[in-house]
């Protein structure tokens, strides 16, 4: 039986690749962090982190431990919350934008479902400024969304939760070109859409021209027209596909600015399971792995 103080120390290493960051998050040092993963390793038998120079990976076995320490740890927590009579109960209301949704949100939503099998959580997928207006219309809970930072953001006011800042740079398939002095072909959302707004006023403050060549509601719209060459598009740096690249020097593209993984709830949403799933979101902060 593995201990689940080493397991959840573990993984705290795997998910932040580093064992200042998994010290800092547990509030231990960092030789105790680094003495429970080597007991780890010790009672499985196997090494489970590769550490060098450049930092801390996985190793097979370590993703097959990562895999069984979520297991553990949420059949852990379910159980002790149902024998102590204090399981959580009722109904979520979770929005996510597209591109967020589409990363490691799936992996967080399942595990915290293990951790509170009895909360109703409902997921709607949409763009950042419609999850907003539902927020504030009372039809949703809790949001994760997209929000240009600090108080630039007419569109979205609040501050929130910020999860993560991230760059928002020009992306585009490895062969797509753009001829000097031609309009950049840009893929974009249908309007309310943050990053199409940050996309043409960086454009027309650097004096490039532009036409639309792909209007779409939805990231696999965006990506797929992205991939079929059809021009540039906006989109956070750590949520490049593998199969897509960075152009923005490349074709000498305007600096798009900063957004906000961020987090928003309602006020009169059910505060403990607001909470829960703020604390899961905010303990894995998707970081690409």
């Amino acid at each position: 039986m593995f201990d689940p103080a080493l397991l959840a120390t573990f993984l705290a290493v795997a998910e932040t690749r580093s064992f200042t960051r998994a010290a800092e998050q547990l509030g231990l040092s960092q030789p105790t962090v680094s003495q429970q993963v080597r007991r780890l390793e010790t009672a499985a038998g196997r090494i489970l982190l590769s550490r060098d120079t450049h930092g801390v990976s996985l190793t097979d076995n370590g993703d097959a431990m990562a895999g069984f320490a979520r297991t553990i740890l949420a059949a852990e927590a379910a159980a002790t919350s149902y024998f102590s009579g204090s399981a959580m109960r009722g109904r979520l209301r979770f929005g996510a934008a597209d591109d967020l949704a589409a990363t490691q949100l799936p992996r967080i939503l399942r595990h915290f479902r293990q951790l509170h099998p009895q909360v109703n959580l409902e997921l709607t997928v949409n763009q950042s400024l419609p999850l907003y207006r539902r927020l504030k219309s009372g039809h949703l809970d809790l949001i994760f969304i997209k929000k240009i930072p600090d108080a630039r953001d007419d569109l979205i006011p609040e501050t929130g939760t910020i999860v993560r800042r991230d760059t928002l740079v020009w992306l585009a398939e490895e062969r797509t070109l753009i001829e000097p002095g031609e309009p950049v072909p840009l893929i974009t959302y249908q309007t309310p859409s943050i990053s199409r707004r940050l996309a043409i006023e960086a454009l027309e403050a650097a004096g490039r021209t532009w036409r639309i060549t792909c209007n779409t509601r939805e990231v696999n719209g965006m990506l797929a027209a992205v991939r079929a060459g059809l021009g540039v598009a906006a989109h956070p740096h750590t949520l490049i596909p593998d199969d897509l690249v960075k152009v923005s020097n490349r074709f000498s593209l305007p600096d798009l600015g900063e957004v906000d993984f961020t987090l928003l709830s309602n006020p009169s949403a059910p505060a403990d399971a607001v909470a829960a799933l703020t604390s899961a979101i905010m303990g894995r902060a998707l970081a690409r792995t």
